[in-house]
């Protein structure tokens, strides 16, 4: 099995959230992010699961919410991880 984690860095973290429908679902920093998502894609690999990071670029997240009509927040972040990871392996270039 394989699982797409939503990645960032320090200033695409803050972009991100500075613009998400849901600020409260991010953590307070972006060193408390980064400890819980180090955490999650550890747990996801000793149960066996794949966990592939993908870095957002919150240009191009951004302008896909545009295009599908969606808000930036919780689910669209993963439905734009989840598809964004399935057109690379899909195309051969994972």
């Amino acid at each position: 099995m394989l699982v797409g984690i939503t990645w960032y860095t320090a200033e695409t973290w803050a972009q991100v959230k500075a613009a998400a429908t849901d600020p409260e679902r991010f953590e307070e920093s972006f060193t408390e992010w980064e400890a819980v998502a180090v955490k999650a894609r550890r747990d996801f690999q000793r149960s066996g699961v794949t966990a592939i990071e993908f870095q957002i670029v919150p240009q191009d997240f951004f302008a896909w919410c545009a295009l599908h009509g969606k808000e930036n927040n919780a689910q669209a972040r993963a439905e734009f991880v989840s598809g964004s990871l399935q057109a690379v392996y899909e195309s051969g270039k994972a």
